[in-house]
């Protein structure tokens, strides 16, 4: 799906999950609290107009092609990390200014970037804190990432998925995500999918009016 595409059909995604915008009808304090404090969150962090001057740079990288991300999402990648607090980020896709999002979200991390499967390194023994998965155009690589990684999760490890309703290799994708039996509580975003992996906690699906 294109940018200008999606652009159209805004609205009427908007209206379709009208119902579940800002935690209602959602009775998990777990969950309730990451739709209102995290997803939801629209307060200013003070990073936010550091992040975007530093942004602002990266535009004059005439060697490198920087694929384009909205403002919502690279600040909502921002709160998630900082809500987390992982020591190992892995971002797994094409090249993108979220990386100075996440990277911010919890300075001191150890951040692997991977813009392809050679670049994917991974020390033995170290799990994977945080993912973000951000190549929906090619969801066998998206699925491959997972596979790797998936392998290195722990009870507090956070998956981001771009593109879970763009097409429907990624709705599939997304489906197969959900139902492994690694994984737990799950948010649809439309946008992107949040995988959690605390076994503790009742596995559900719910959906998010972002």
């Amino acid at each position: 799906m294109n940018r200008m595409t999606l652009a159209l059909k805004r609205p009427f995604i908007w209206l379709l999950r009208f119902r579940h915008r800002c935690g209602y009808g959602v009775h998990s304090p777990f969950a309730f609290n990451l739709i209102t404090q995290v997803i939801c969150e629209n307060t200013p962090y003070y990073k936010y107009k550091d992040l975007a001057g530093k942004e602002k740079s990266l535009v004059f990288e005439k060697d490198r092609n920087w694929k384009y991300e909205s403002k919502k999402i690279k600040r909502f990648l921002f709160r998630l990390v900082n809500y987390a607090q992982p020591d190992t980020i892995v971002d797994a896709g094409t090249l993108a200014a979220s990386s100075l999002y996440l990277k911010a979200g919890k300075e001191g991390a150890d951040y692997i970037p991977a813009s392809g499967l050679p670049d994917l390194f991974l020390e033995a023994g170290v799990p994977v804190d945080f993912l973000y998965l951000h190549d929906y155009r090619h969801p066998v690589f998206m699925e491959e990432v997972f596979r790797i990684c998936v392998a290195r999760t722990t009870g507090k490890s956070v998956f981001v998925i771009e593109g879970i309703r763009y097409t429907p290799e990624m709705s599939a994708l997304w489906k197969r995500m959900k139902q492994d039996e690694r994984t737990g509580i799950s948010f649809d975003l439309y946008d992107l999918g949040i995988l959690f992996f605390d076994k503790t906690k009742i596995k559900q699906d719910y959906i998010v009016n972002f």
